[in-house]
This record gives structure tokens, sequence and C-alpha cells, in this order.
């Protein structure tokens, strides 16, 4: 069994991006054949700031190996080290109705959030159906807002296969029904996208920053407090076992803390989950001729991959004469 997932580089990687997708992925490595890459095309549709790009792309890398991404067990790669991946997009843009990408709730999304309308933005899920159907991808891990986009691969598969054959594998969206999204400082899907993020690693004040700016209700220190929709309580549930909830349930409901103490609470449950692995993220941060060799031997496995699939799909629809 092939999964594949990605991940864009488009600012630092939050504890959204770990529990929606990082985490699953790598635990993957143990039920079949992972490939896995940085989406650095993908990223072009938000950044245009090469300096930005290549450092994001770096600890993007620095922070997957970090936290248990295994070279020797998994296929991992920068995509533009992949270019057959571009190709394979001009192909099936050609199988793409315009109706299927209309209807697209993350472009809708986005461009309703103010991000800037372009055509890289609106044929995302084209390059997403090519970097699946390139691998012959079996699953593909998402979260509850990228189903559809599976589904669109999918269709474009689908449409391809009734023109030239069953050449595409058709893949399946695998969904953790656990954390399907994880909300962001403002309630709403946590993403780079909409600035409503809480990181992982870098400086603690930061960290701190970003988790006292949960928006909560207004209640006062003396009234007791509703967990079930506090979003300061969604996110401690990625963190806490269930007698951590329970103790943190009680304080809810015993008039005499404000939201700032739970954040708090918080806060250090962020910190603790995610200092083991620091060691491993500073080492591979002061070597990072070592992070740059490790993906230029995953991008070779996969190039070999690719090209071998090119071949065939360049043959059916015409291009090799």
């Amino acid at each position: 069994m092939r999964i594949l997932s990605g991940i864009q580089p488009s600012g630092t990687i939050h504890i959204g991006n770990y529990f929606g997708m990082i985490k699953k992925m790598i635990e993957s490595q143990n039920d079949g054949e992972l490939f896995a890459f940085i989406a650095s095309y993908h990223a072009l549709t938000s950044v245009k700031d090469k300096e930005f790009l290549q450092k994001n792309t770096f600890e993007a890398a620095v922070n997957f190996l970090s936290l248990g991404m295994d070279p020797d067990k998994s296929t991992f790669w920068v995509q533009s080290d992949v270019p057959e991946v571009l190709e394979l997009y001009w192909i099936l843009s050609n199988h793409t109705p315009m109706g299927l990408l209309e209807r697209a709730h993350s472009y809708k999304d986005k461009t309703a959030k103010g991000i800037a309308s372009n055509h890289g933005l609106f044929s995302y899920p084209v390059l997403m159906a090519a970097d699946i159907l390139l691998f012959d991808s079996n699953i593909v891990p998402v979260g509850k807002d990228q189903i559809q986009h599976v589904e669109m691969t999918r269709d474009i598969a689908n449409t391809f296969n009734n023109t030239y054959g069953e050449i595409l594998t058709m893949p399946k969206a695998k969904i953790d029904e656990n954390v399907q999204s994880v909300p962001g400082t403002d309630g709403a899907k946590m993403s780079k996208s909409y600035g409503n993020t809480i990181d992982m690693f870098g400086s603690k004040k930061v960290i701190k920053k970003q988790v006292m700016k949960i928006v909560t209700d207004s209640k006062e220190l003396d009234e007791v407090k509703e967990y079930e929709n506090c979003n300061v309580y969604t996110l401690c549930k990625l963190f806490m076992n269930d007698e951590e909830l329970l103790t943190l349930q009680k304080r809810y409901q015993t008039p005499g803390e404000g939201y700032g103490h739970f954040k708090l609470a918080l806060l250090d449950k962020i910190n603790e989950h995610f200092a083991p692995y620091e060691e491993k993220r500073n080492y591979y941060l002061n070597n990072p001729k070592e992070v740059k060799e490790i993906l230029a031997h995953g991008a070779s496995k996969a190039r070999k991959i690719a090209q071998e699939k090119m071949r065939i799909i360049k043959d059916a629809v015409g291009l090799v004469y």
C-alpha cells in the first residue's frame, strides 16, 4: 500500500499541521510505503519572497526529520526536485472541467478571506492530483477540508482513464475522525493563510503570545466557564489525557480562574510535548549539508518512479513518437 502526503513550506509549521497531518504521516511509515514531500510548487500560490521560501523549505525538512521522519523507511523529498509533476499537471489540466475547479471549497474560502486570486490558486487541485497520481498513491491522509481535493483527483483520474485506459491509480482519502480540523487562535481552522497559528518550535515568547491571543468569551473570574465550545479547551484535548481533561473541566466549572489561567495550562502542555524533539532539531539546523543530502536522496528515489510513470502516460497520450 502506497501512502502519499505533502505540506507547504509557506510559513512556520504549526500545531495544526502537526496534529492535522505530520503526526499521522510519520506514524504511517509503519503502515505502508510512505511518499512524503515538501510542497514547494504549491507554496508559490502565496509566497513571493525567495529567501522566505528557501528558509521555510529547509526548516520544514528539519522539523519533519526531528519529529521522526525516517529517510530509510520513507521517500522524503522537496516537490520542485521532481519536475515531472508539472508535466503531469499540464496533461491532467486537459482532462479537468472548469466547473470542477469552480466548485472547490478551498479556493472560495481563501479568496473570501482576502487572499489574492490567481491561476495557481485556482488550479491548485490539479497540481495536487498530479502529486497523488504520479506515484500511484493508494491512500492520501488528509484533513476534513481536503477531502474534496482527493475526490476531485479521483474525478480527473477517472476522466483520463476513460480516454486512455486504466493507467492512473484511484486514490482514497484517509481521515482521522478524532482530529479533523485543529482550531486556530480565532476559532477558525488553523492555517498560515489566516494568520491564526501556534508554532511548534522556536521562541517561547512568540508561542506564549500566540496562545494568549486565543479568542474566548468575556466571562469574568467569578463566573463559571463553559468548556465544551471553548477554543482553549479544544486545543487542550490534543495534549491532555482523560484525567487531565477532567481536572481542567472542574477548573472551568469553579469560579476564581480566568481564561488566562487555562491558556497558561495549554502553553505548558505545548512546550512539554515538543521539548523532546528540540535536541534533534538543533542538530539538523547545525548540519544543513546532511539535511540537503537526505532530501537529494529522497528526490532521486522519487524521480526514478516519476520518470517511469511519465513514460507510460506520455506514450498513452501520444507524446512519445
